[in-house]
């Protein structure tokens, strides 16, 4: 396994990071997690544009234009033979002293690690989900805005250690005002009436790259889609739900607090989306292998 750092191709043996770096001391820093399918990055400029976003509201200065990005992202997947697998770019802030002040690191920490991930067994894409709503509450766009996709994923992760500690695979998470907003890794869909509803943005989630993939897929197969506020009693009695992300694509939720959804069954708008993103993620991306798609063509 060959991992980018600093502008090296090393071993990951080798791909070490001073416990001086600030994205190890306290989680200053921004990351991105990319899928490959057949040979293909999926939507690479838009996660790259997001990485750059992300780095820009925490005044990160990356030391690579994005095009220099886009590059060394697909060598590290040429390097490790990827075709479908899991991206990480990590950008932290580089190395410095114990203290707080940003301005004490020298030059940014860049890795980029190409790999295999598979976030959920396989089954439970035809069965569906369980969940529960957990009481740690999603922190609000006033205090660490969630459209910043940062190293520092406790918030997410005290969640998850509630999950763990009830069974669970996922959760919900709600904000200080009771409203659902997101998995611990996962943007949160419901099926009323044929037509789609999620969390907007402003209320304080992730702007989900497959997220939007599946807004576009549903409008562009005539079906509404409306970025509104959910409660649990929205969910509770929606027709279908389902969560999406790039790790765990779409994945059918079947129960919710104990209150089944629906039949208890993936529904049928569900199923269709999930088959339309599958068909969409294989047929589309950044070539990998550009030479040996142009010899097949």
């Amino acid at each position: 396994m060959i991992v980018y750092l600093n502008g090296e191709y090393v071993p990951k043996e080798h791909a070490v990071v001073s416990v001086f770096d600030h994205g190890y001391l306290y989680g200053d820093g921004v990351f991105e997690g990319l899928r490959a399918y057949s040979g293909r990055v999926f939507k690479l400029a838009e996660h790259i544009r997001r990485l750059y976003e992300s780095a820009k509201t925490i005044m990160l200065e990356i030391p690579l234009t994005p095009a220099e990005m886009e590059a060394v992202t697909l060598e590290t997947c040429r390097r490790n033979g990827i075709s479908d697998g899991y991206i990480r770019i990590v950008v932290s802030r580089g190395k410095g002293d114990l203290g707080l002040d940003p301005r004490k690191c020298g030059r940014p920490t860049v890795v980029v690690i190409a790999h295999k991930i598979q976030l959920y067994p396989a089954e439970l894409y035809e069965k569906g989900l369980e969940v529960v709503s957990v009481a740690t509450r999603r922190s609000g766009p006033e205090v660490v805005n969630p459209r910043v996709k940062s190293l520092n994923y406790l918030n997410n992760i005290l969640a998850k250690i509630e999950a763990n500690h009830l069974g669970y695979a996922e959760v919900l998470m709600l904000d200080d005002r009771g409203f659902v907003v997101e998995g611990t890794g996962d943007n949160v869909f419901c099926v009323r009436d044929g037509g789609l509803l999620t969390p907007p943005t402003s209320a304080g989630i992730l702007a989900g790259i497959t997220r939007q993939t599946i807004i576009d897929l549903a409008r562009e197969a005539g079906m509404d889609v409306a970025e509104t506020l959910l409660t649990r009693h929205d969910v509770y009695n929606s027709d279908e739900c389902f969560l999406t992300g790039t790790a765990a694509e779409v994945i059918p939720v079947v129960k919710v607090d104990g209150r089944t959804i629906g039949d208890g069954k993936p529904g049928p708008v569900t199923r269709r989306l999930i088959e339309a993103f599958r068909a969409y993620a294989n047929a589309t991306g950044t070539e990998i292998y550009p030479e040996a798609a142009a010899s097949v063509d």
